[in-house]
């Protein structure tokens, strides 16, 4: 029932309660103040003399106490700063009483330290007041409702404001500090006891803690994430807490790790402020972006609508990722006509039907099963997909007469081990050959390395292995990558798109190959941890050489040929490659679909070794050729 009444009241009811609490403690020490001194002199102070004294007090009380605001301070609020306030009521209610009595023939004589008595018993009644009622509020609310207990790692300042802070908090409540010196233990800090770290597993089971806060920002973040490494075994959640001045001034979040500097990672300079916009070839147009979902795709679609198409169709297999795209694109409130097209790049009727119905100028494909390891365990699928697709799209896009057609590939086509970069390979060949018989339409390709967070890219996985604790996989010691960020690939996709004369091979200039090891050891070293290895057997996570996967590659490549062409962008490359002819083309995709159709496993090796050999070839015979001329 006490419950009740308290939390039904208003903010407006408390105030009054309060305000009227504090002015009869006024009356209340002016009598116990007139009492004490009447005891000691034997002088005896009348009920009607300090009548004359209040009728002036009371009012000047509550002014001064309407002027501080300390009637609408919430209890759990309430400290320092109206303490000193209470005290300067106190005194001024001194000092004027003191006033009346000297110099007024009107107001009775009254000793001063009658007065004095008064004033300071006010102040201590008040403030006690105030106490009592924050502990007794407490206890009603704490009657029903179960906060969190907290365990706040470290005494200093970060830890005694978290702890101040919590003061006021109703989810979570401070149970004690724990410090690493030895001074402070049994010491109470803000009415908290400090234990010894040893004593925490001691704490959590005896109290019921429910969660550790390291409040320590000036450590090393290596050696908060060791701690909290330590501490994960206590069945309690462990965070760690940036220090509050860097929250306000710089805005710094909670995190466990720190992120990887990107240049360490790309091996060069990040290219997001080099490579323009592109958005005068696409502003107006109808696009269709196929693997609309994807990484890449995604990101594409992100970009296109910012340079303001007038259509944007979206084309996906994946039903929740066609869904997630488009309401993220939605919820940019752009005049952009948005289409969401559910179905797979093999069917001929259904992209043939969304390129007419929509007069789509512009096709970037993005769709395609890229996981190495996966499609070499579902090769049939992945040609399907991927080749065939591929075609699909192209031929369609070829026929509805569509101005532009861009083919996102991949560094794994170059000179291809595994059966996903066969299938990419031979995709490019068919736009290639796509690009010598069209009259209205410009095929062109890019050609970019892994792109950075993408799904199935190291990163990710690295950052996955590195939160459990490791090992981190790599594959050999000497295995590089290229690396690129997803807007960086997406601005040279669009680039390229716009720089197209048909037939073309776009890449980008992406500096040195990185060692994923080396990129291994400085995620490793940047989430706080060191490598354990025979240099450091103490370290916190070993990495582990898995070997090579079939199809994998120590080194990529981005170029088969060696002859390069610039374009507007210095970055941007153009590569001179040859190509199959449209007999070859049509042989080759002949025995592909043959082999597809009665899974026939070996014929699809022998038919996408012998047509990707056949390519490289002709590059090789064409560069021989150059050589000589």
């Amino acid at each position: 029932m006490l419950y009740e009444f308290v939390t039904t009241l208003k903010r407006s009811q408390k105030g009054k309660i309060l305000l009227g609490t504090d002015l009869s403690l006024v009356c209340i020490s002016c009598v116990i103040g007139a009492l004490l001194i009447g005891t000691r002199t034997g002088e005896s102070l009348r009920l009607p003399d300090l009548l004359w004294y209040l009728a002036v007090l009371l009012p000047l009380a509550a002014g001064m106490m309407s002027f501080f605001g300390l009637h609408r301070i919430k209890l759990n609020a309430y400290g320092m700063d109206d303490i000193g306030h209470t005290l300067i009521i106190s005194g001024t209610l001194i000092i004027v009483a003191e006033a009346l009595s000297q110099f007024t023939s009107i107001f009775p004589h009254i000793p001063f330290a009658a007065l004095l008595n008064s004033g300071i018993i006010f102040a201590v009644l008040s403030v006690s007041n105030r106490v009592i009622l924050r502990k007794i509020v407490s206890r009603i609310y704490s009657s029903r409702l179960e906060r969190k207990l907290v365990l706040i790692y470290g005494a200093g300042q970060t830890g005694q404001q978290l702890a101040a802070a919590l003061r006021t908090d109703d989810e979570f409540e401070g149970a004690c500090f724990v410090d690493d010196n030895p001074n402070l233990h049994r010491l109470s800090i803000l009415g908290l006891r400090v234990h010894s770290p040893n004593d925490i597993p001691m704490l959590v089971r005896r109290i019921g803690i429910d969660r550790v806060i390291l409040a320590m920002p000036s450590s090393d973040q290596a050696v908060r994430l060791r701690l909290a490494k330590k501490l994960s075994g206590l069945n309690c959640e462990v965070l760690a807490l940036p220090s509050f001045s860097d929250i306000v001034l710089h805005g710094e979040k909670v995190t466990n790790a720190a992120p990887v500097k990107l240049h360490a990672l790309l091996g060069r300079d990040a290219l997001e402020t080099d490579l323009p916009a592109s958005d005068s070839t696409y502003r107006g147009h109808n696009i269709l972006v196929t693997g609309a979902g994807g990484s890449i795709g995604s990101e594409l679609c992100r970009q296109i609508i910012r340079l303001e198409p007038a259509q944007l169709v979206l084309l996906d297999h994946s039903e929740h990722a066609l869904y997630k795209i488009q309401r993220e694109l939605e919820d940019f409130g752009l005049n952009v006509k948005l289409t969401a097209v559910l179905g797979s790049v093999g069917l001929t009727e259904l992209i043939r039907e969304t390129l007419e119905a929509h007069e789509i100028d512009v096709v970037f494909h993005a769709a395609a099963y890229k996981h190495v390891n996966i499609v070499e365990g579902n090769a049939f699928e992945g040609v399907r997909n991927n080749v065939f697709g591929t075609r699909v799209v192209a031929e369609e896009a070829r026929r509805a007469g569509v101005r532009r057609f861009i083919l996102v590939s991949t560094d794994k086509a170059v000179r291809p081990e595994s059966v996903m970069g066969s299938s990419k390979r031979l995709a490019e060949l068919v736009i290639q050959d796509l690009a010598t018989r069209s009259q209205t339409t410009k095929f062109s390709m890019v050609r970019f390395g892994n792109v950075l967070g993408s799904s199935g890219s190291v990163i990710p996985l690295f950052q996955d292995q590195i939160r459990n604790g490791g090992p981190v996989t790599v594959t050999h010691p000497e295995v590089t990558r290229y690396f690129m960020t997803v807007d960086e690939a997406v601005r040279l996709v669009l680039l390229a798109g716009s720089f197209s004369r048909g037939g073309d091979v776009f890449v980008l200039d992406m500096g040195q190959p990185v060692k994923i090891l080396n990129v291994a050891h400085k995620m490793i070293e940047a989430a706080g941890y060191t490598v354990r290895d025979e240099r450091d057997p103490n370290g916190d996570i070993p990495i582990e050489i898995t070997g090579l996967k079939q199809g994998e590659k120590i080194h990529e490549e981005l170029l088969i040929g060696s002859d390069m062409l610039t374009t507007p962008h210095q970055k941007i490359l153009r590569a001179q490659e040859s190509y199959l002819s449209e007999l070859e083309i049509a042989g080759a995709l002949q025995d592909l679909r043959r082999a597809v159709e009665t899974r026939d496993a070996e014929l699809l090796e022998t038919t996408m070794m012998r047509w990707v050999e056949s390519a490289e070839d002709a590059n090789f015979a064409n560069r021989t050729m150059t050589g000589k001329s």
